[in-house]
């Protein structure tokens, strides 16, 4: 019996956005006529915190109407031909419902908060809104999220993940956000990698196989490509 190889997979908000979920591109950097650094930036926080949760409980509104798409179900049900990694800058939780099991969440997720005194307290609040006045242990608490002007995290922990990549595929992103998207240097040499995406995307490597369609249409077509490497 072979060894399954490890397929490890940076997705982006062209993923989720077939399934309906708003980027920040397509609002023209705006929501309700607000800067996006006033509603995903530590500064907008401070500024207005009650803007900042108001803008969160609407996303976590919005991410219940939505479903899957064929690329997060592919991802998943590719789980018994490779060991499948999946890291997302996505902060909805599509990759889970899907049913994809191994998972690193590099800027938070929407249906957690944590308590602003001590990051490390992190609660499940599923798809519940998060009020002014809200507490653990004291401290109020904020979207689980990694906003503009904070540390990513987890960011070490995706880079290891790169790391051990026998395949590696970038899947809906424009690779212009930082850290993540240098996470491409950090694929093994001689380790195939291959970028799913619509547009035209500055890729500094040469090494890299682009496959130019949307996700549900790419990612089927990756999994061919990659079934026999």
């Amino acid at each position: 019996m072979t060894t399954r190889k490890r397929l490890v997979v940076l997705t982006g908000a062209g993923i989720s956005a077939e399934s309906g979920i708003r980027t920040f591109r397509d609002m023209g950097g705006l929501w309700e006529e607000y800067d996006v650094m006033e509603v995903a930036s530590i500064d907008g926080w401070k500024k207005n915190p009650q803007l900042v949760l108001e803008f969160y409980n609407q996303r976590r509104r919005q991410l219940l109407t939505v479903e899957p798409n064929a690329a997060h179900k592919v991802l998943a049900e590719v789980q018994n031909l490779f060991n499948v990694f999946v890291i997302t800058q996505n902060v909805d939780n599509l990759h889970e419902r899907a049913g994809s099991k191994n998972i690193l969440h590099l800027h938070g997720e929407l249906t957690k908060a944590r308590s602003t005194g001590n990051p490390s307290r992190i609660i499940d609040i599923g798809y519940n809104d998060i009020k002014w006045g809200d507490t653990v242990d004291g401290y109020q608490l904020r979207p689980h999220i990694v906003w503009f002007g904070e540390e990513v995290p987890m960011m070490n922990e995706a880079v290891k993940l790169v790391q051990t990549a026998e395949i590696f595929a970038v899947i809906g992103t424009s690779l212009n956000v930082y850290p993540a998207a240098g996470l491409l240097d950090h694929a093994p040499k001689g380790c195939p990698i291959y970028l799913v995406d619509p547009n035209d995307i500055n890729i500094w490597r040469r090494d890299v196989t682009v496959i130019k369609e949307k996700a549900s249409v790419g990612v089927p077509k990756l999994i061919e490509m990659i079934k026999n490497e």
